[in-house]
């Protein structure tokens, strides 16, 4: 029998919330302030009722902040345009002790202004019972203002105790997008049961097709929509389409799937619009444990609280070879399990199963001279392994600077060219990790079962920062399956820090494209002062030369041209007359460093000036992008032929040679015949295929000017060497 009684704060606030009990419940209440245990707090955020209207439209954008001493340790979603929002979002704090109440506030979400205060409400921890959900229901109170009546919200909370269990754990991030389009790191300590919690058990594949009769949001009659899912704290965001009703997107991403029993895809649509706050088309969900295994099921989505449907492609397959273990247990050193990998990614299984490249294992042994995080002059270091999406953690080594973890990560390699990033977090119970060094390692540049000790560098990649990270990695892949993955779109990942307005970016974009742009002035001017004879000798073999090329000229003869300039370029290099120049970039990044993202996650409620004139920024920000975008296409086109990737440079010859030959013996117009019936018949042989262009994409994998830079490795100093430590540990 459940019934409702009035509870007051810890602190004799009027704030009053109601609480549903089960009377057969063991009480907390008697519990001693100073219990040194830990409490595991698991609330879900159920909904809020009859809410205050804060936007001139009679309505409000709600979000709900949770805070325990004084700290933020939760902020759910914004539902839009709702005074009854259902959230139904699940949070896991764990508290040391209950002295401090779970202080609850809600805000209206306003697009570059500061937020409206709405309300808020104590709960009293130790009036909970333990080992026992309980329905409560908070009334919303504003301390100025004690006789408005401002909703309730209501919440479901169960309260743990966790003895002797918060030591030797592992750690588990949570990515949370914040209202800055930021992601924090929420950090926490689990038991050993939750451990696995954080290998996933299956891929979720989906492709997003079209969307059909979609609402008009603008003036013009059309909209410009794109489309948000979320799985968990995953999330992915899809292009824009401008001025259309009836949206082509042909888009495909992963999500990883932790739950046996599937979960819930939060399918969200919204319009574009430049300089405000974008308008709500509709949202749908997708219910995964309705859905088959390992089968293709076509969607046709009906948009709720709006109009038009959604047409996806969702497949669920089972889980990559993802694994984590103790350095005891090596899968490459059992001979049985290595052949097997090496049998698995052999040359005489280039069409099996053309997603899985190949195999990475990495072991992360230890860090040294790590930076100091905590007032007690030690940090509680954790290390992130990440490639693309996949996201693997270490457990923490509490109040050590010199920390060994231990530990062997595997994980199934999609792209050959894909980055893998090592990041060394300081663990803070009650607020988001410090960040204290990070790695960044092409896949292509590892060379195998070398033991390496690398140079710790800041946010930004540019520069080292304190201590270095001893890691041995394996790589085991299929060179045909890797070529061929290269000619199809690059995975993107879906936790990424979006584009933020930066005037030595911008600036550095601007020098990189103005690079690029002089290398074909310069060439102009050249070829012009052949035609002016300033220099005779050069203009006269020019001259002869011209009409050599166009009397014979044939056109298999431009792949042909293109194949010697890259064969020219790799033996000055093997002679050792490599010219290839990056200082100036160098320098632009080194000047970006004083621009830190630290001080937006301290403080999220503090607006600058910067958001309130959004279009602007806007406008900057696509500019700054574009810049970006034209520099690091040029900068490719150079590192292809520079041989930066030597992968590539083989492949862009082997692709060359194939061309010209080709050319050679093929007329054009049969060619252009064979293209041109591609073309018209791929929607016809494939309708849900996905539109790609296989020079962009072979593109897309050769690091720009700034990426070498990202990825340069760093000297470490002689006395980090392994094998000196271990004559020093002899000694």
């Amino acid at each position: 029998m459940l019934d409702t009684c009035k509870l007051k704060s810890a602190c004799n606030l009027p704030f009053v919330y109601n609480k549903k009990i089960n009377t057969a419940g063991t009480s907390n209440a008697d519990v001693p302030l100073a219990d040194p245990g830990m409490y595991q707090l698991d609330i879900t955020l159920r909904r809020g009722q009859s809410l205050a209207a804060r936007d001139r439209g009679g309505t409000s954008d709600p979000y709900v902040k949770f805070k325990i001493g004084g700290k933020e340790v939760f902020r759910s979603k914004i539902i839009h345009k709702n005074l009854n929002p259902v959230w139904e979002e699940k949070a896991c704090i764990l508290v040391e002790h209950l002295r401090e109440p779970l202080y609850v506030k809600v805000f209206d979400y306003d697009f570059g202004l500061q937020d409206d205060f709405m309300g808020s409400a104590f709960l009293d921890l130790t009036q909970l019972e333990l080992n026992r959900p309980t329905d409560v229901t908070l009334t919303l109170k504003d301390p100025h203002y004690p006789d408005h009546y401002l909703g309730i919200i209501l919440l479901s909370i169960i309260l743990t105790p966790k003895e002797g269990e918060h030591r030797d754990v592992t750690m588990l991030m949570r990515k949370s997008w914040k209202r800055s389009s930021k992601f924090q790191t929420q950090s926490l300590r689990l038991s050993d049961v939750h451990r696995k919690s954080q290998l996933w058990r299956g891929i979720v594949s989906i492709t997003l097709i079209e969307g059909r009769d979609l609402k008009a949001m603008d003036s013009n009659g059309l909209s410009d929509p794109y489309v948000k899912f979320r799985l968990g704290h995953q999330k992915y965001k899809s292009k824009i389409m401008p001025k259309t009703l009836n949206p082509q997107w042909r888009e495909q991403f992963d999500f990883h799937l932790y739950e046996e029993r599937g979960g819930i895809i939060d399918i969200t649509a919204w319009d574009k619009d430049a300089g405000k706050r974008d308008d709500f088309i509709g949202r749908c969900q997708v219910d995964l444990s309705a859905l088959s295994r390992e089968q293709t099921h076509k969607l046709e989505l009906q948009l709720e609280e709006g109009e038009g449907h959604l047409v996806l492609l969702v497949t669920l397959t089972a889980s990559a070879t993802v694994s984590i273990s103790d350095l005891s247990v090596n899968s490459l050193e059992d001979q049985k399990e290595r052949e097997e990998i090496l049998r698995r990614y052999s040359p005489l299984r280039i069409f099996h199963n053309l997603k899985d490249v190949g195999f990475l294992q990495v072991k992360v042994i230890r860090a040294e001279g790590l930076m100091v995080a905590d007032v007690t002059g030690k940090s509680d270091p954790f290390c992130v392994v990440e490639l693309n999406n996949d996201r693997l953690l270490t457990h923490t080594v509490y109040k050590n600077l010199n920390p060994e973890w231990n530990k062997i990560f595997t994980f199934n390699i999609k792209d050959i060219h894909s980055v893998l990033e090592v990041t060394v977090y300081d663990e803070d119970r009650d607020r988001s990790a410090d960040f204290l060094g990070k790695v960044a390692i092409p896949l292509l540049s590892i060379q195998n079962g070398e033991q390496k000790a690398y140079v710790l560098k800041n946010k930004q990649l540019t520069g080292p920062t304190k201590g270095v990270i001893y890691l041995e990695i394996d790589v085991i892949f299929n060179a045909v399956k890797a070529s061929l993955r290269t000619l199809i779109p690059k995975e993107q990942k879906y936790i990424e820090e979006e584009n933020r307005l930066s005037k030595q970016l911008l600036l550095r974009n601007f020098n990189r494209m103005k690079r690029c742009v002089m290398v074909l002035v310069n060439a102009a001017y050249y070829i012009n002062s052949c035609f002016d004879w300033d220099s005779p000798p050069r203009s006269l073999a020019a001259f002869v030369l011209f009409l050599f090329v166009v009397w014979n000229f044939e056109l298999y003869m431009i792949p042909l041209v293109l194949l010697l300039l890259l064969t020219w370029n790799y033996f000055l290099i093997i002679s050792g007359k490599d010219n290839r120049q990056r200082d100036t970039v160098v320098e632009d990044m080194l000047e970006d460093e004083e621009e830190e993202d630290d001080k937006d996650d301290k403080d999220s409620e503090k607006k600058g000036f910067i958001n309130k004139i959004y279009a602007i920024q806007e406008v900057c920000i696509s500019v700054q992008n574009i810049l970006d975008e034209v520099a690091s296409f040029g900068e490719r086109i150079k590192n292809t032929f520079n041989w930066t990737v030597p992968f590539l440079s083989w492949l862009a010859i082997a692709a060359l040679c194939v061309g010209t030959v080709i050319l050679y013996f093929i007329p054009l117009r049969y060619i252009v015949l064979v293209w041109g019936i591609n073309k018209f018949t791929k929607k016809l042989r494939s309708p849900y295929a996905i539109d790609n262009n296989e020079l962009l994409d072979f593109l897309s994998r050769v690091p720009s000017d700034v990426q070498v830079v990202q990825y340069q490795e760093l000297k470490p100093d002689p006395s980090h060497s392994p094998c000196k430590r271990k004559k020093n540990n002899l000694g």
